[in-house]
């Protein structure tokens, strides 16, 4: 087994190494994986004094904890490459410099990277997407660790894309995952709650609304990168279980084939329908729905509680 504790964005926010501290030393782990976007946070591009906070913090981290993997995040890395964005503070350019200039002198070379990959499982800040890799990456797309040494060589003008793997959204159910059959953890996008979706975990649940407010819940995970099983670490060695994707509307797209339970009508005897998905809804509470074309019936607000089956189209 490969223990690895993960460490989600950190914008700016050093006492998350303290937590994070305080939560390792609570078990072994054979590795850390920093996810990056250590800087810029809302309304702080002036403020030098915390961004000199944070890489002194992460530096004293890395040096009690050298079994780290360190992820370039876009927040991170725009300020090498001059790309500016949303949080980009040319304030704090130099600083922001000087802090990664730190942490490479402290880190190995390989141990720096946009993706990193541990036995079966990928960390990047945004993920590996398909969607990147076919139409990125040159050659041959069959030896995985072939397609991570092409990323990690790029520059800004391969990586500066929307489904490169500093930018990706996936949750959203709109990219797929490369390759299939291992698991990725990313962060990036902000979640309430770890988020899983279709091999993918999303840990960002640190940052904040431009008021301060949290959104995430503010928990580290572990991940065992020969089983590709995950848990938290405030419970232990405890695994936790993957979510029916059936249940998860980002799983669905227009042209699925889905088989369905329906009661007979005046009965409370079951029997199962199928069809073509034609559209997706999404309720404020959360819950959602499928419209269903059957061969000879057409099946509005089907709830994803009562589908059997569900494959592409």
């Amino acid at each position: 087994m490969s223990r690895v504790f993960v460490i989600p964005d950190i914008h700016l926010k050093p006492w998350i190494l303290d937590r994070a501290d305080e939560e390792r030393s609570k078990a072994e782990y054979d590795h850390i994986v920093f996810l990056g976007d250590l800087v810029d946070d809302w309304n702080q591009g002036e403020n030098l004094d915390l961004y000199r906070e944070t890489f002194d913090a992460v530096v004293r981290f890395i040096e009690k904890h050298p079994n780290v993997f360190f992820c370039y995040g876009n927040h991170d890395i725009s300020y090498e490459w001059d790309a500016l964005e949303t949080g980009y503070s040319p304030t704090a350019k130099t600083t922001v410099l000087d802090g990664l200039s730190a942490i490479r002198e402290i880190l190995p070379t390989e141990k720096i990277a946009f993706v990193h990959r541990i036995d079966n499982v990928l960390f990047s800040h945004a993920g590996l997407m398909k969607e990147f890799v076919d139409g990125f990456v040159p050659g041959d797309h069959d030896n995985l660790d072939d397609v991570i040494g092409k990323v990690n060589s790029f520059g800004k003008d391969e990586l500066w894309k929307d489904v490169s793997p500093i930018w990706a959204r996936p949750q959203y159910g709109f990219m797929r995952a490369y390759p299939k059959g291992v698991l990725q953890v990313v962060g990036h996008t902000p979640v309430e709650k770890t988020d899983y979706l279709d091999g993918i975990i999303t840990v960002d649940n640190f940052s904040t609304f431009s008021n301060g407010m949290v959104i995430g819940d503010q928990r580290f995970i572990w991940v065992d990168t020969i089983t590709m099983q995950w848990g938290f670490t405030d419970k232990g060695d405890v695994p936790e279980e993957l979510p029916d994707a059936r249940l998860d509307y980002r799983n669905y797209s227009r042209g699925d084939r889905v088989t369905f339970r329906m009661n007979v009508r005046g009965t409370d005897a079951e029997e199962l329908h199928e069809g073509t998905v034609t559209s997706i809804d999404r309720f404020p509470s959360g819950e959602a729905t499928i419209d269903v074309k059957g061969k000879d019936c057409y099946y509005k607000h089907i709830s994803l509680h009562v589908v059997v089956e569900h494959s592409g189209g």
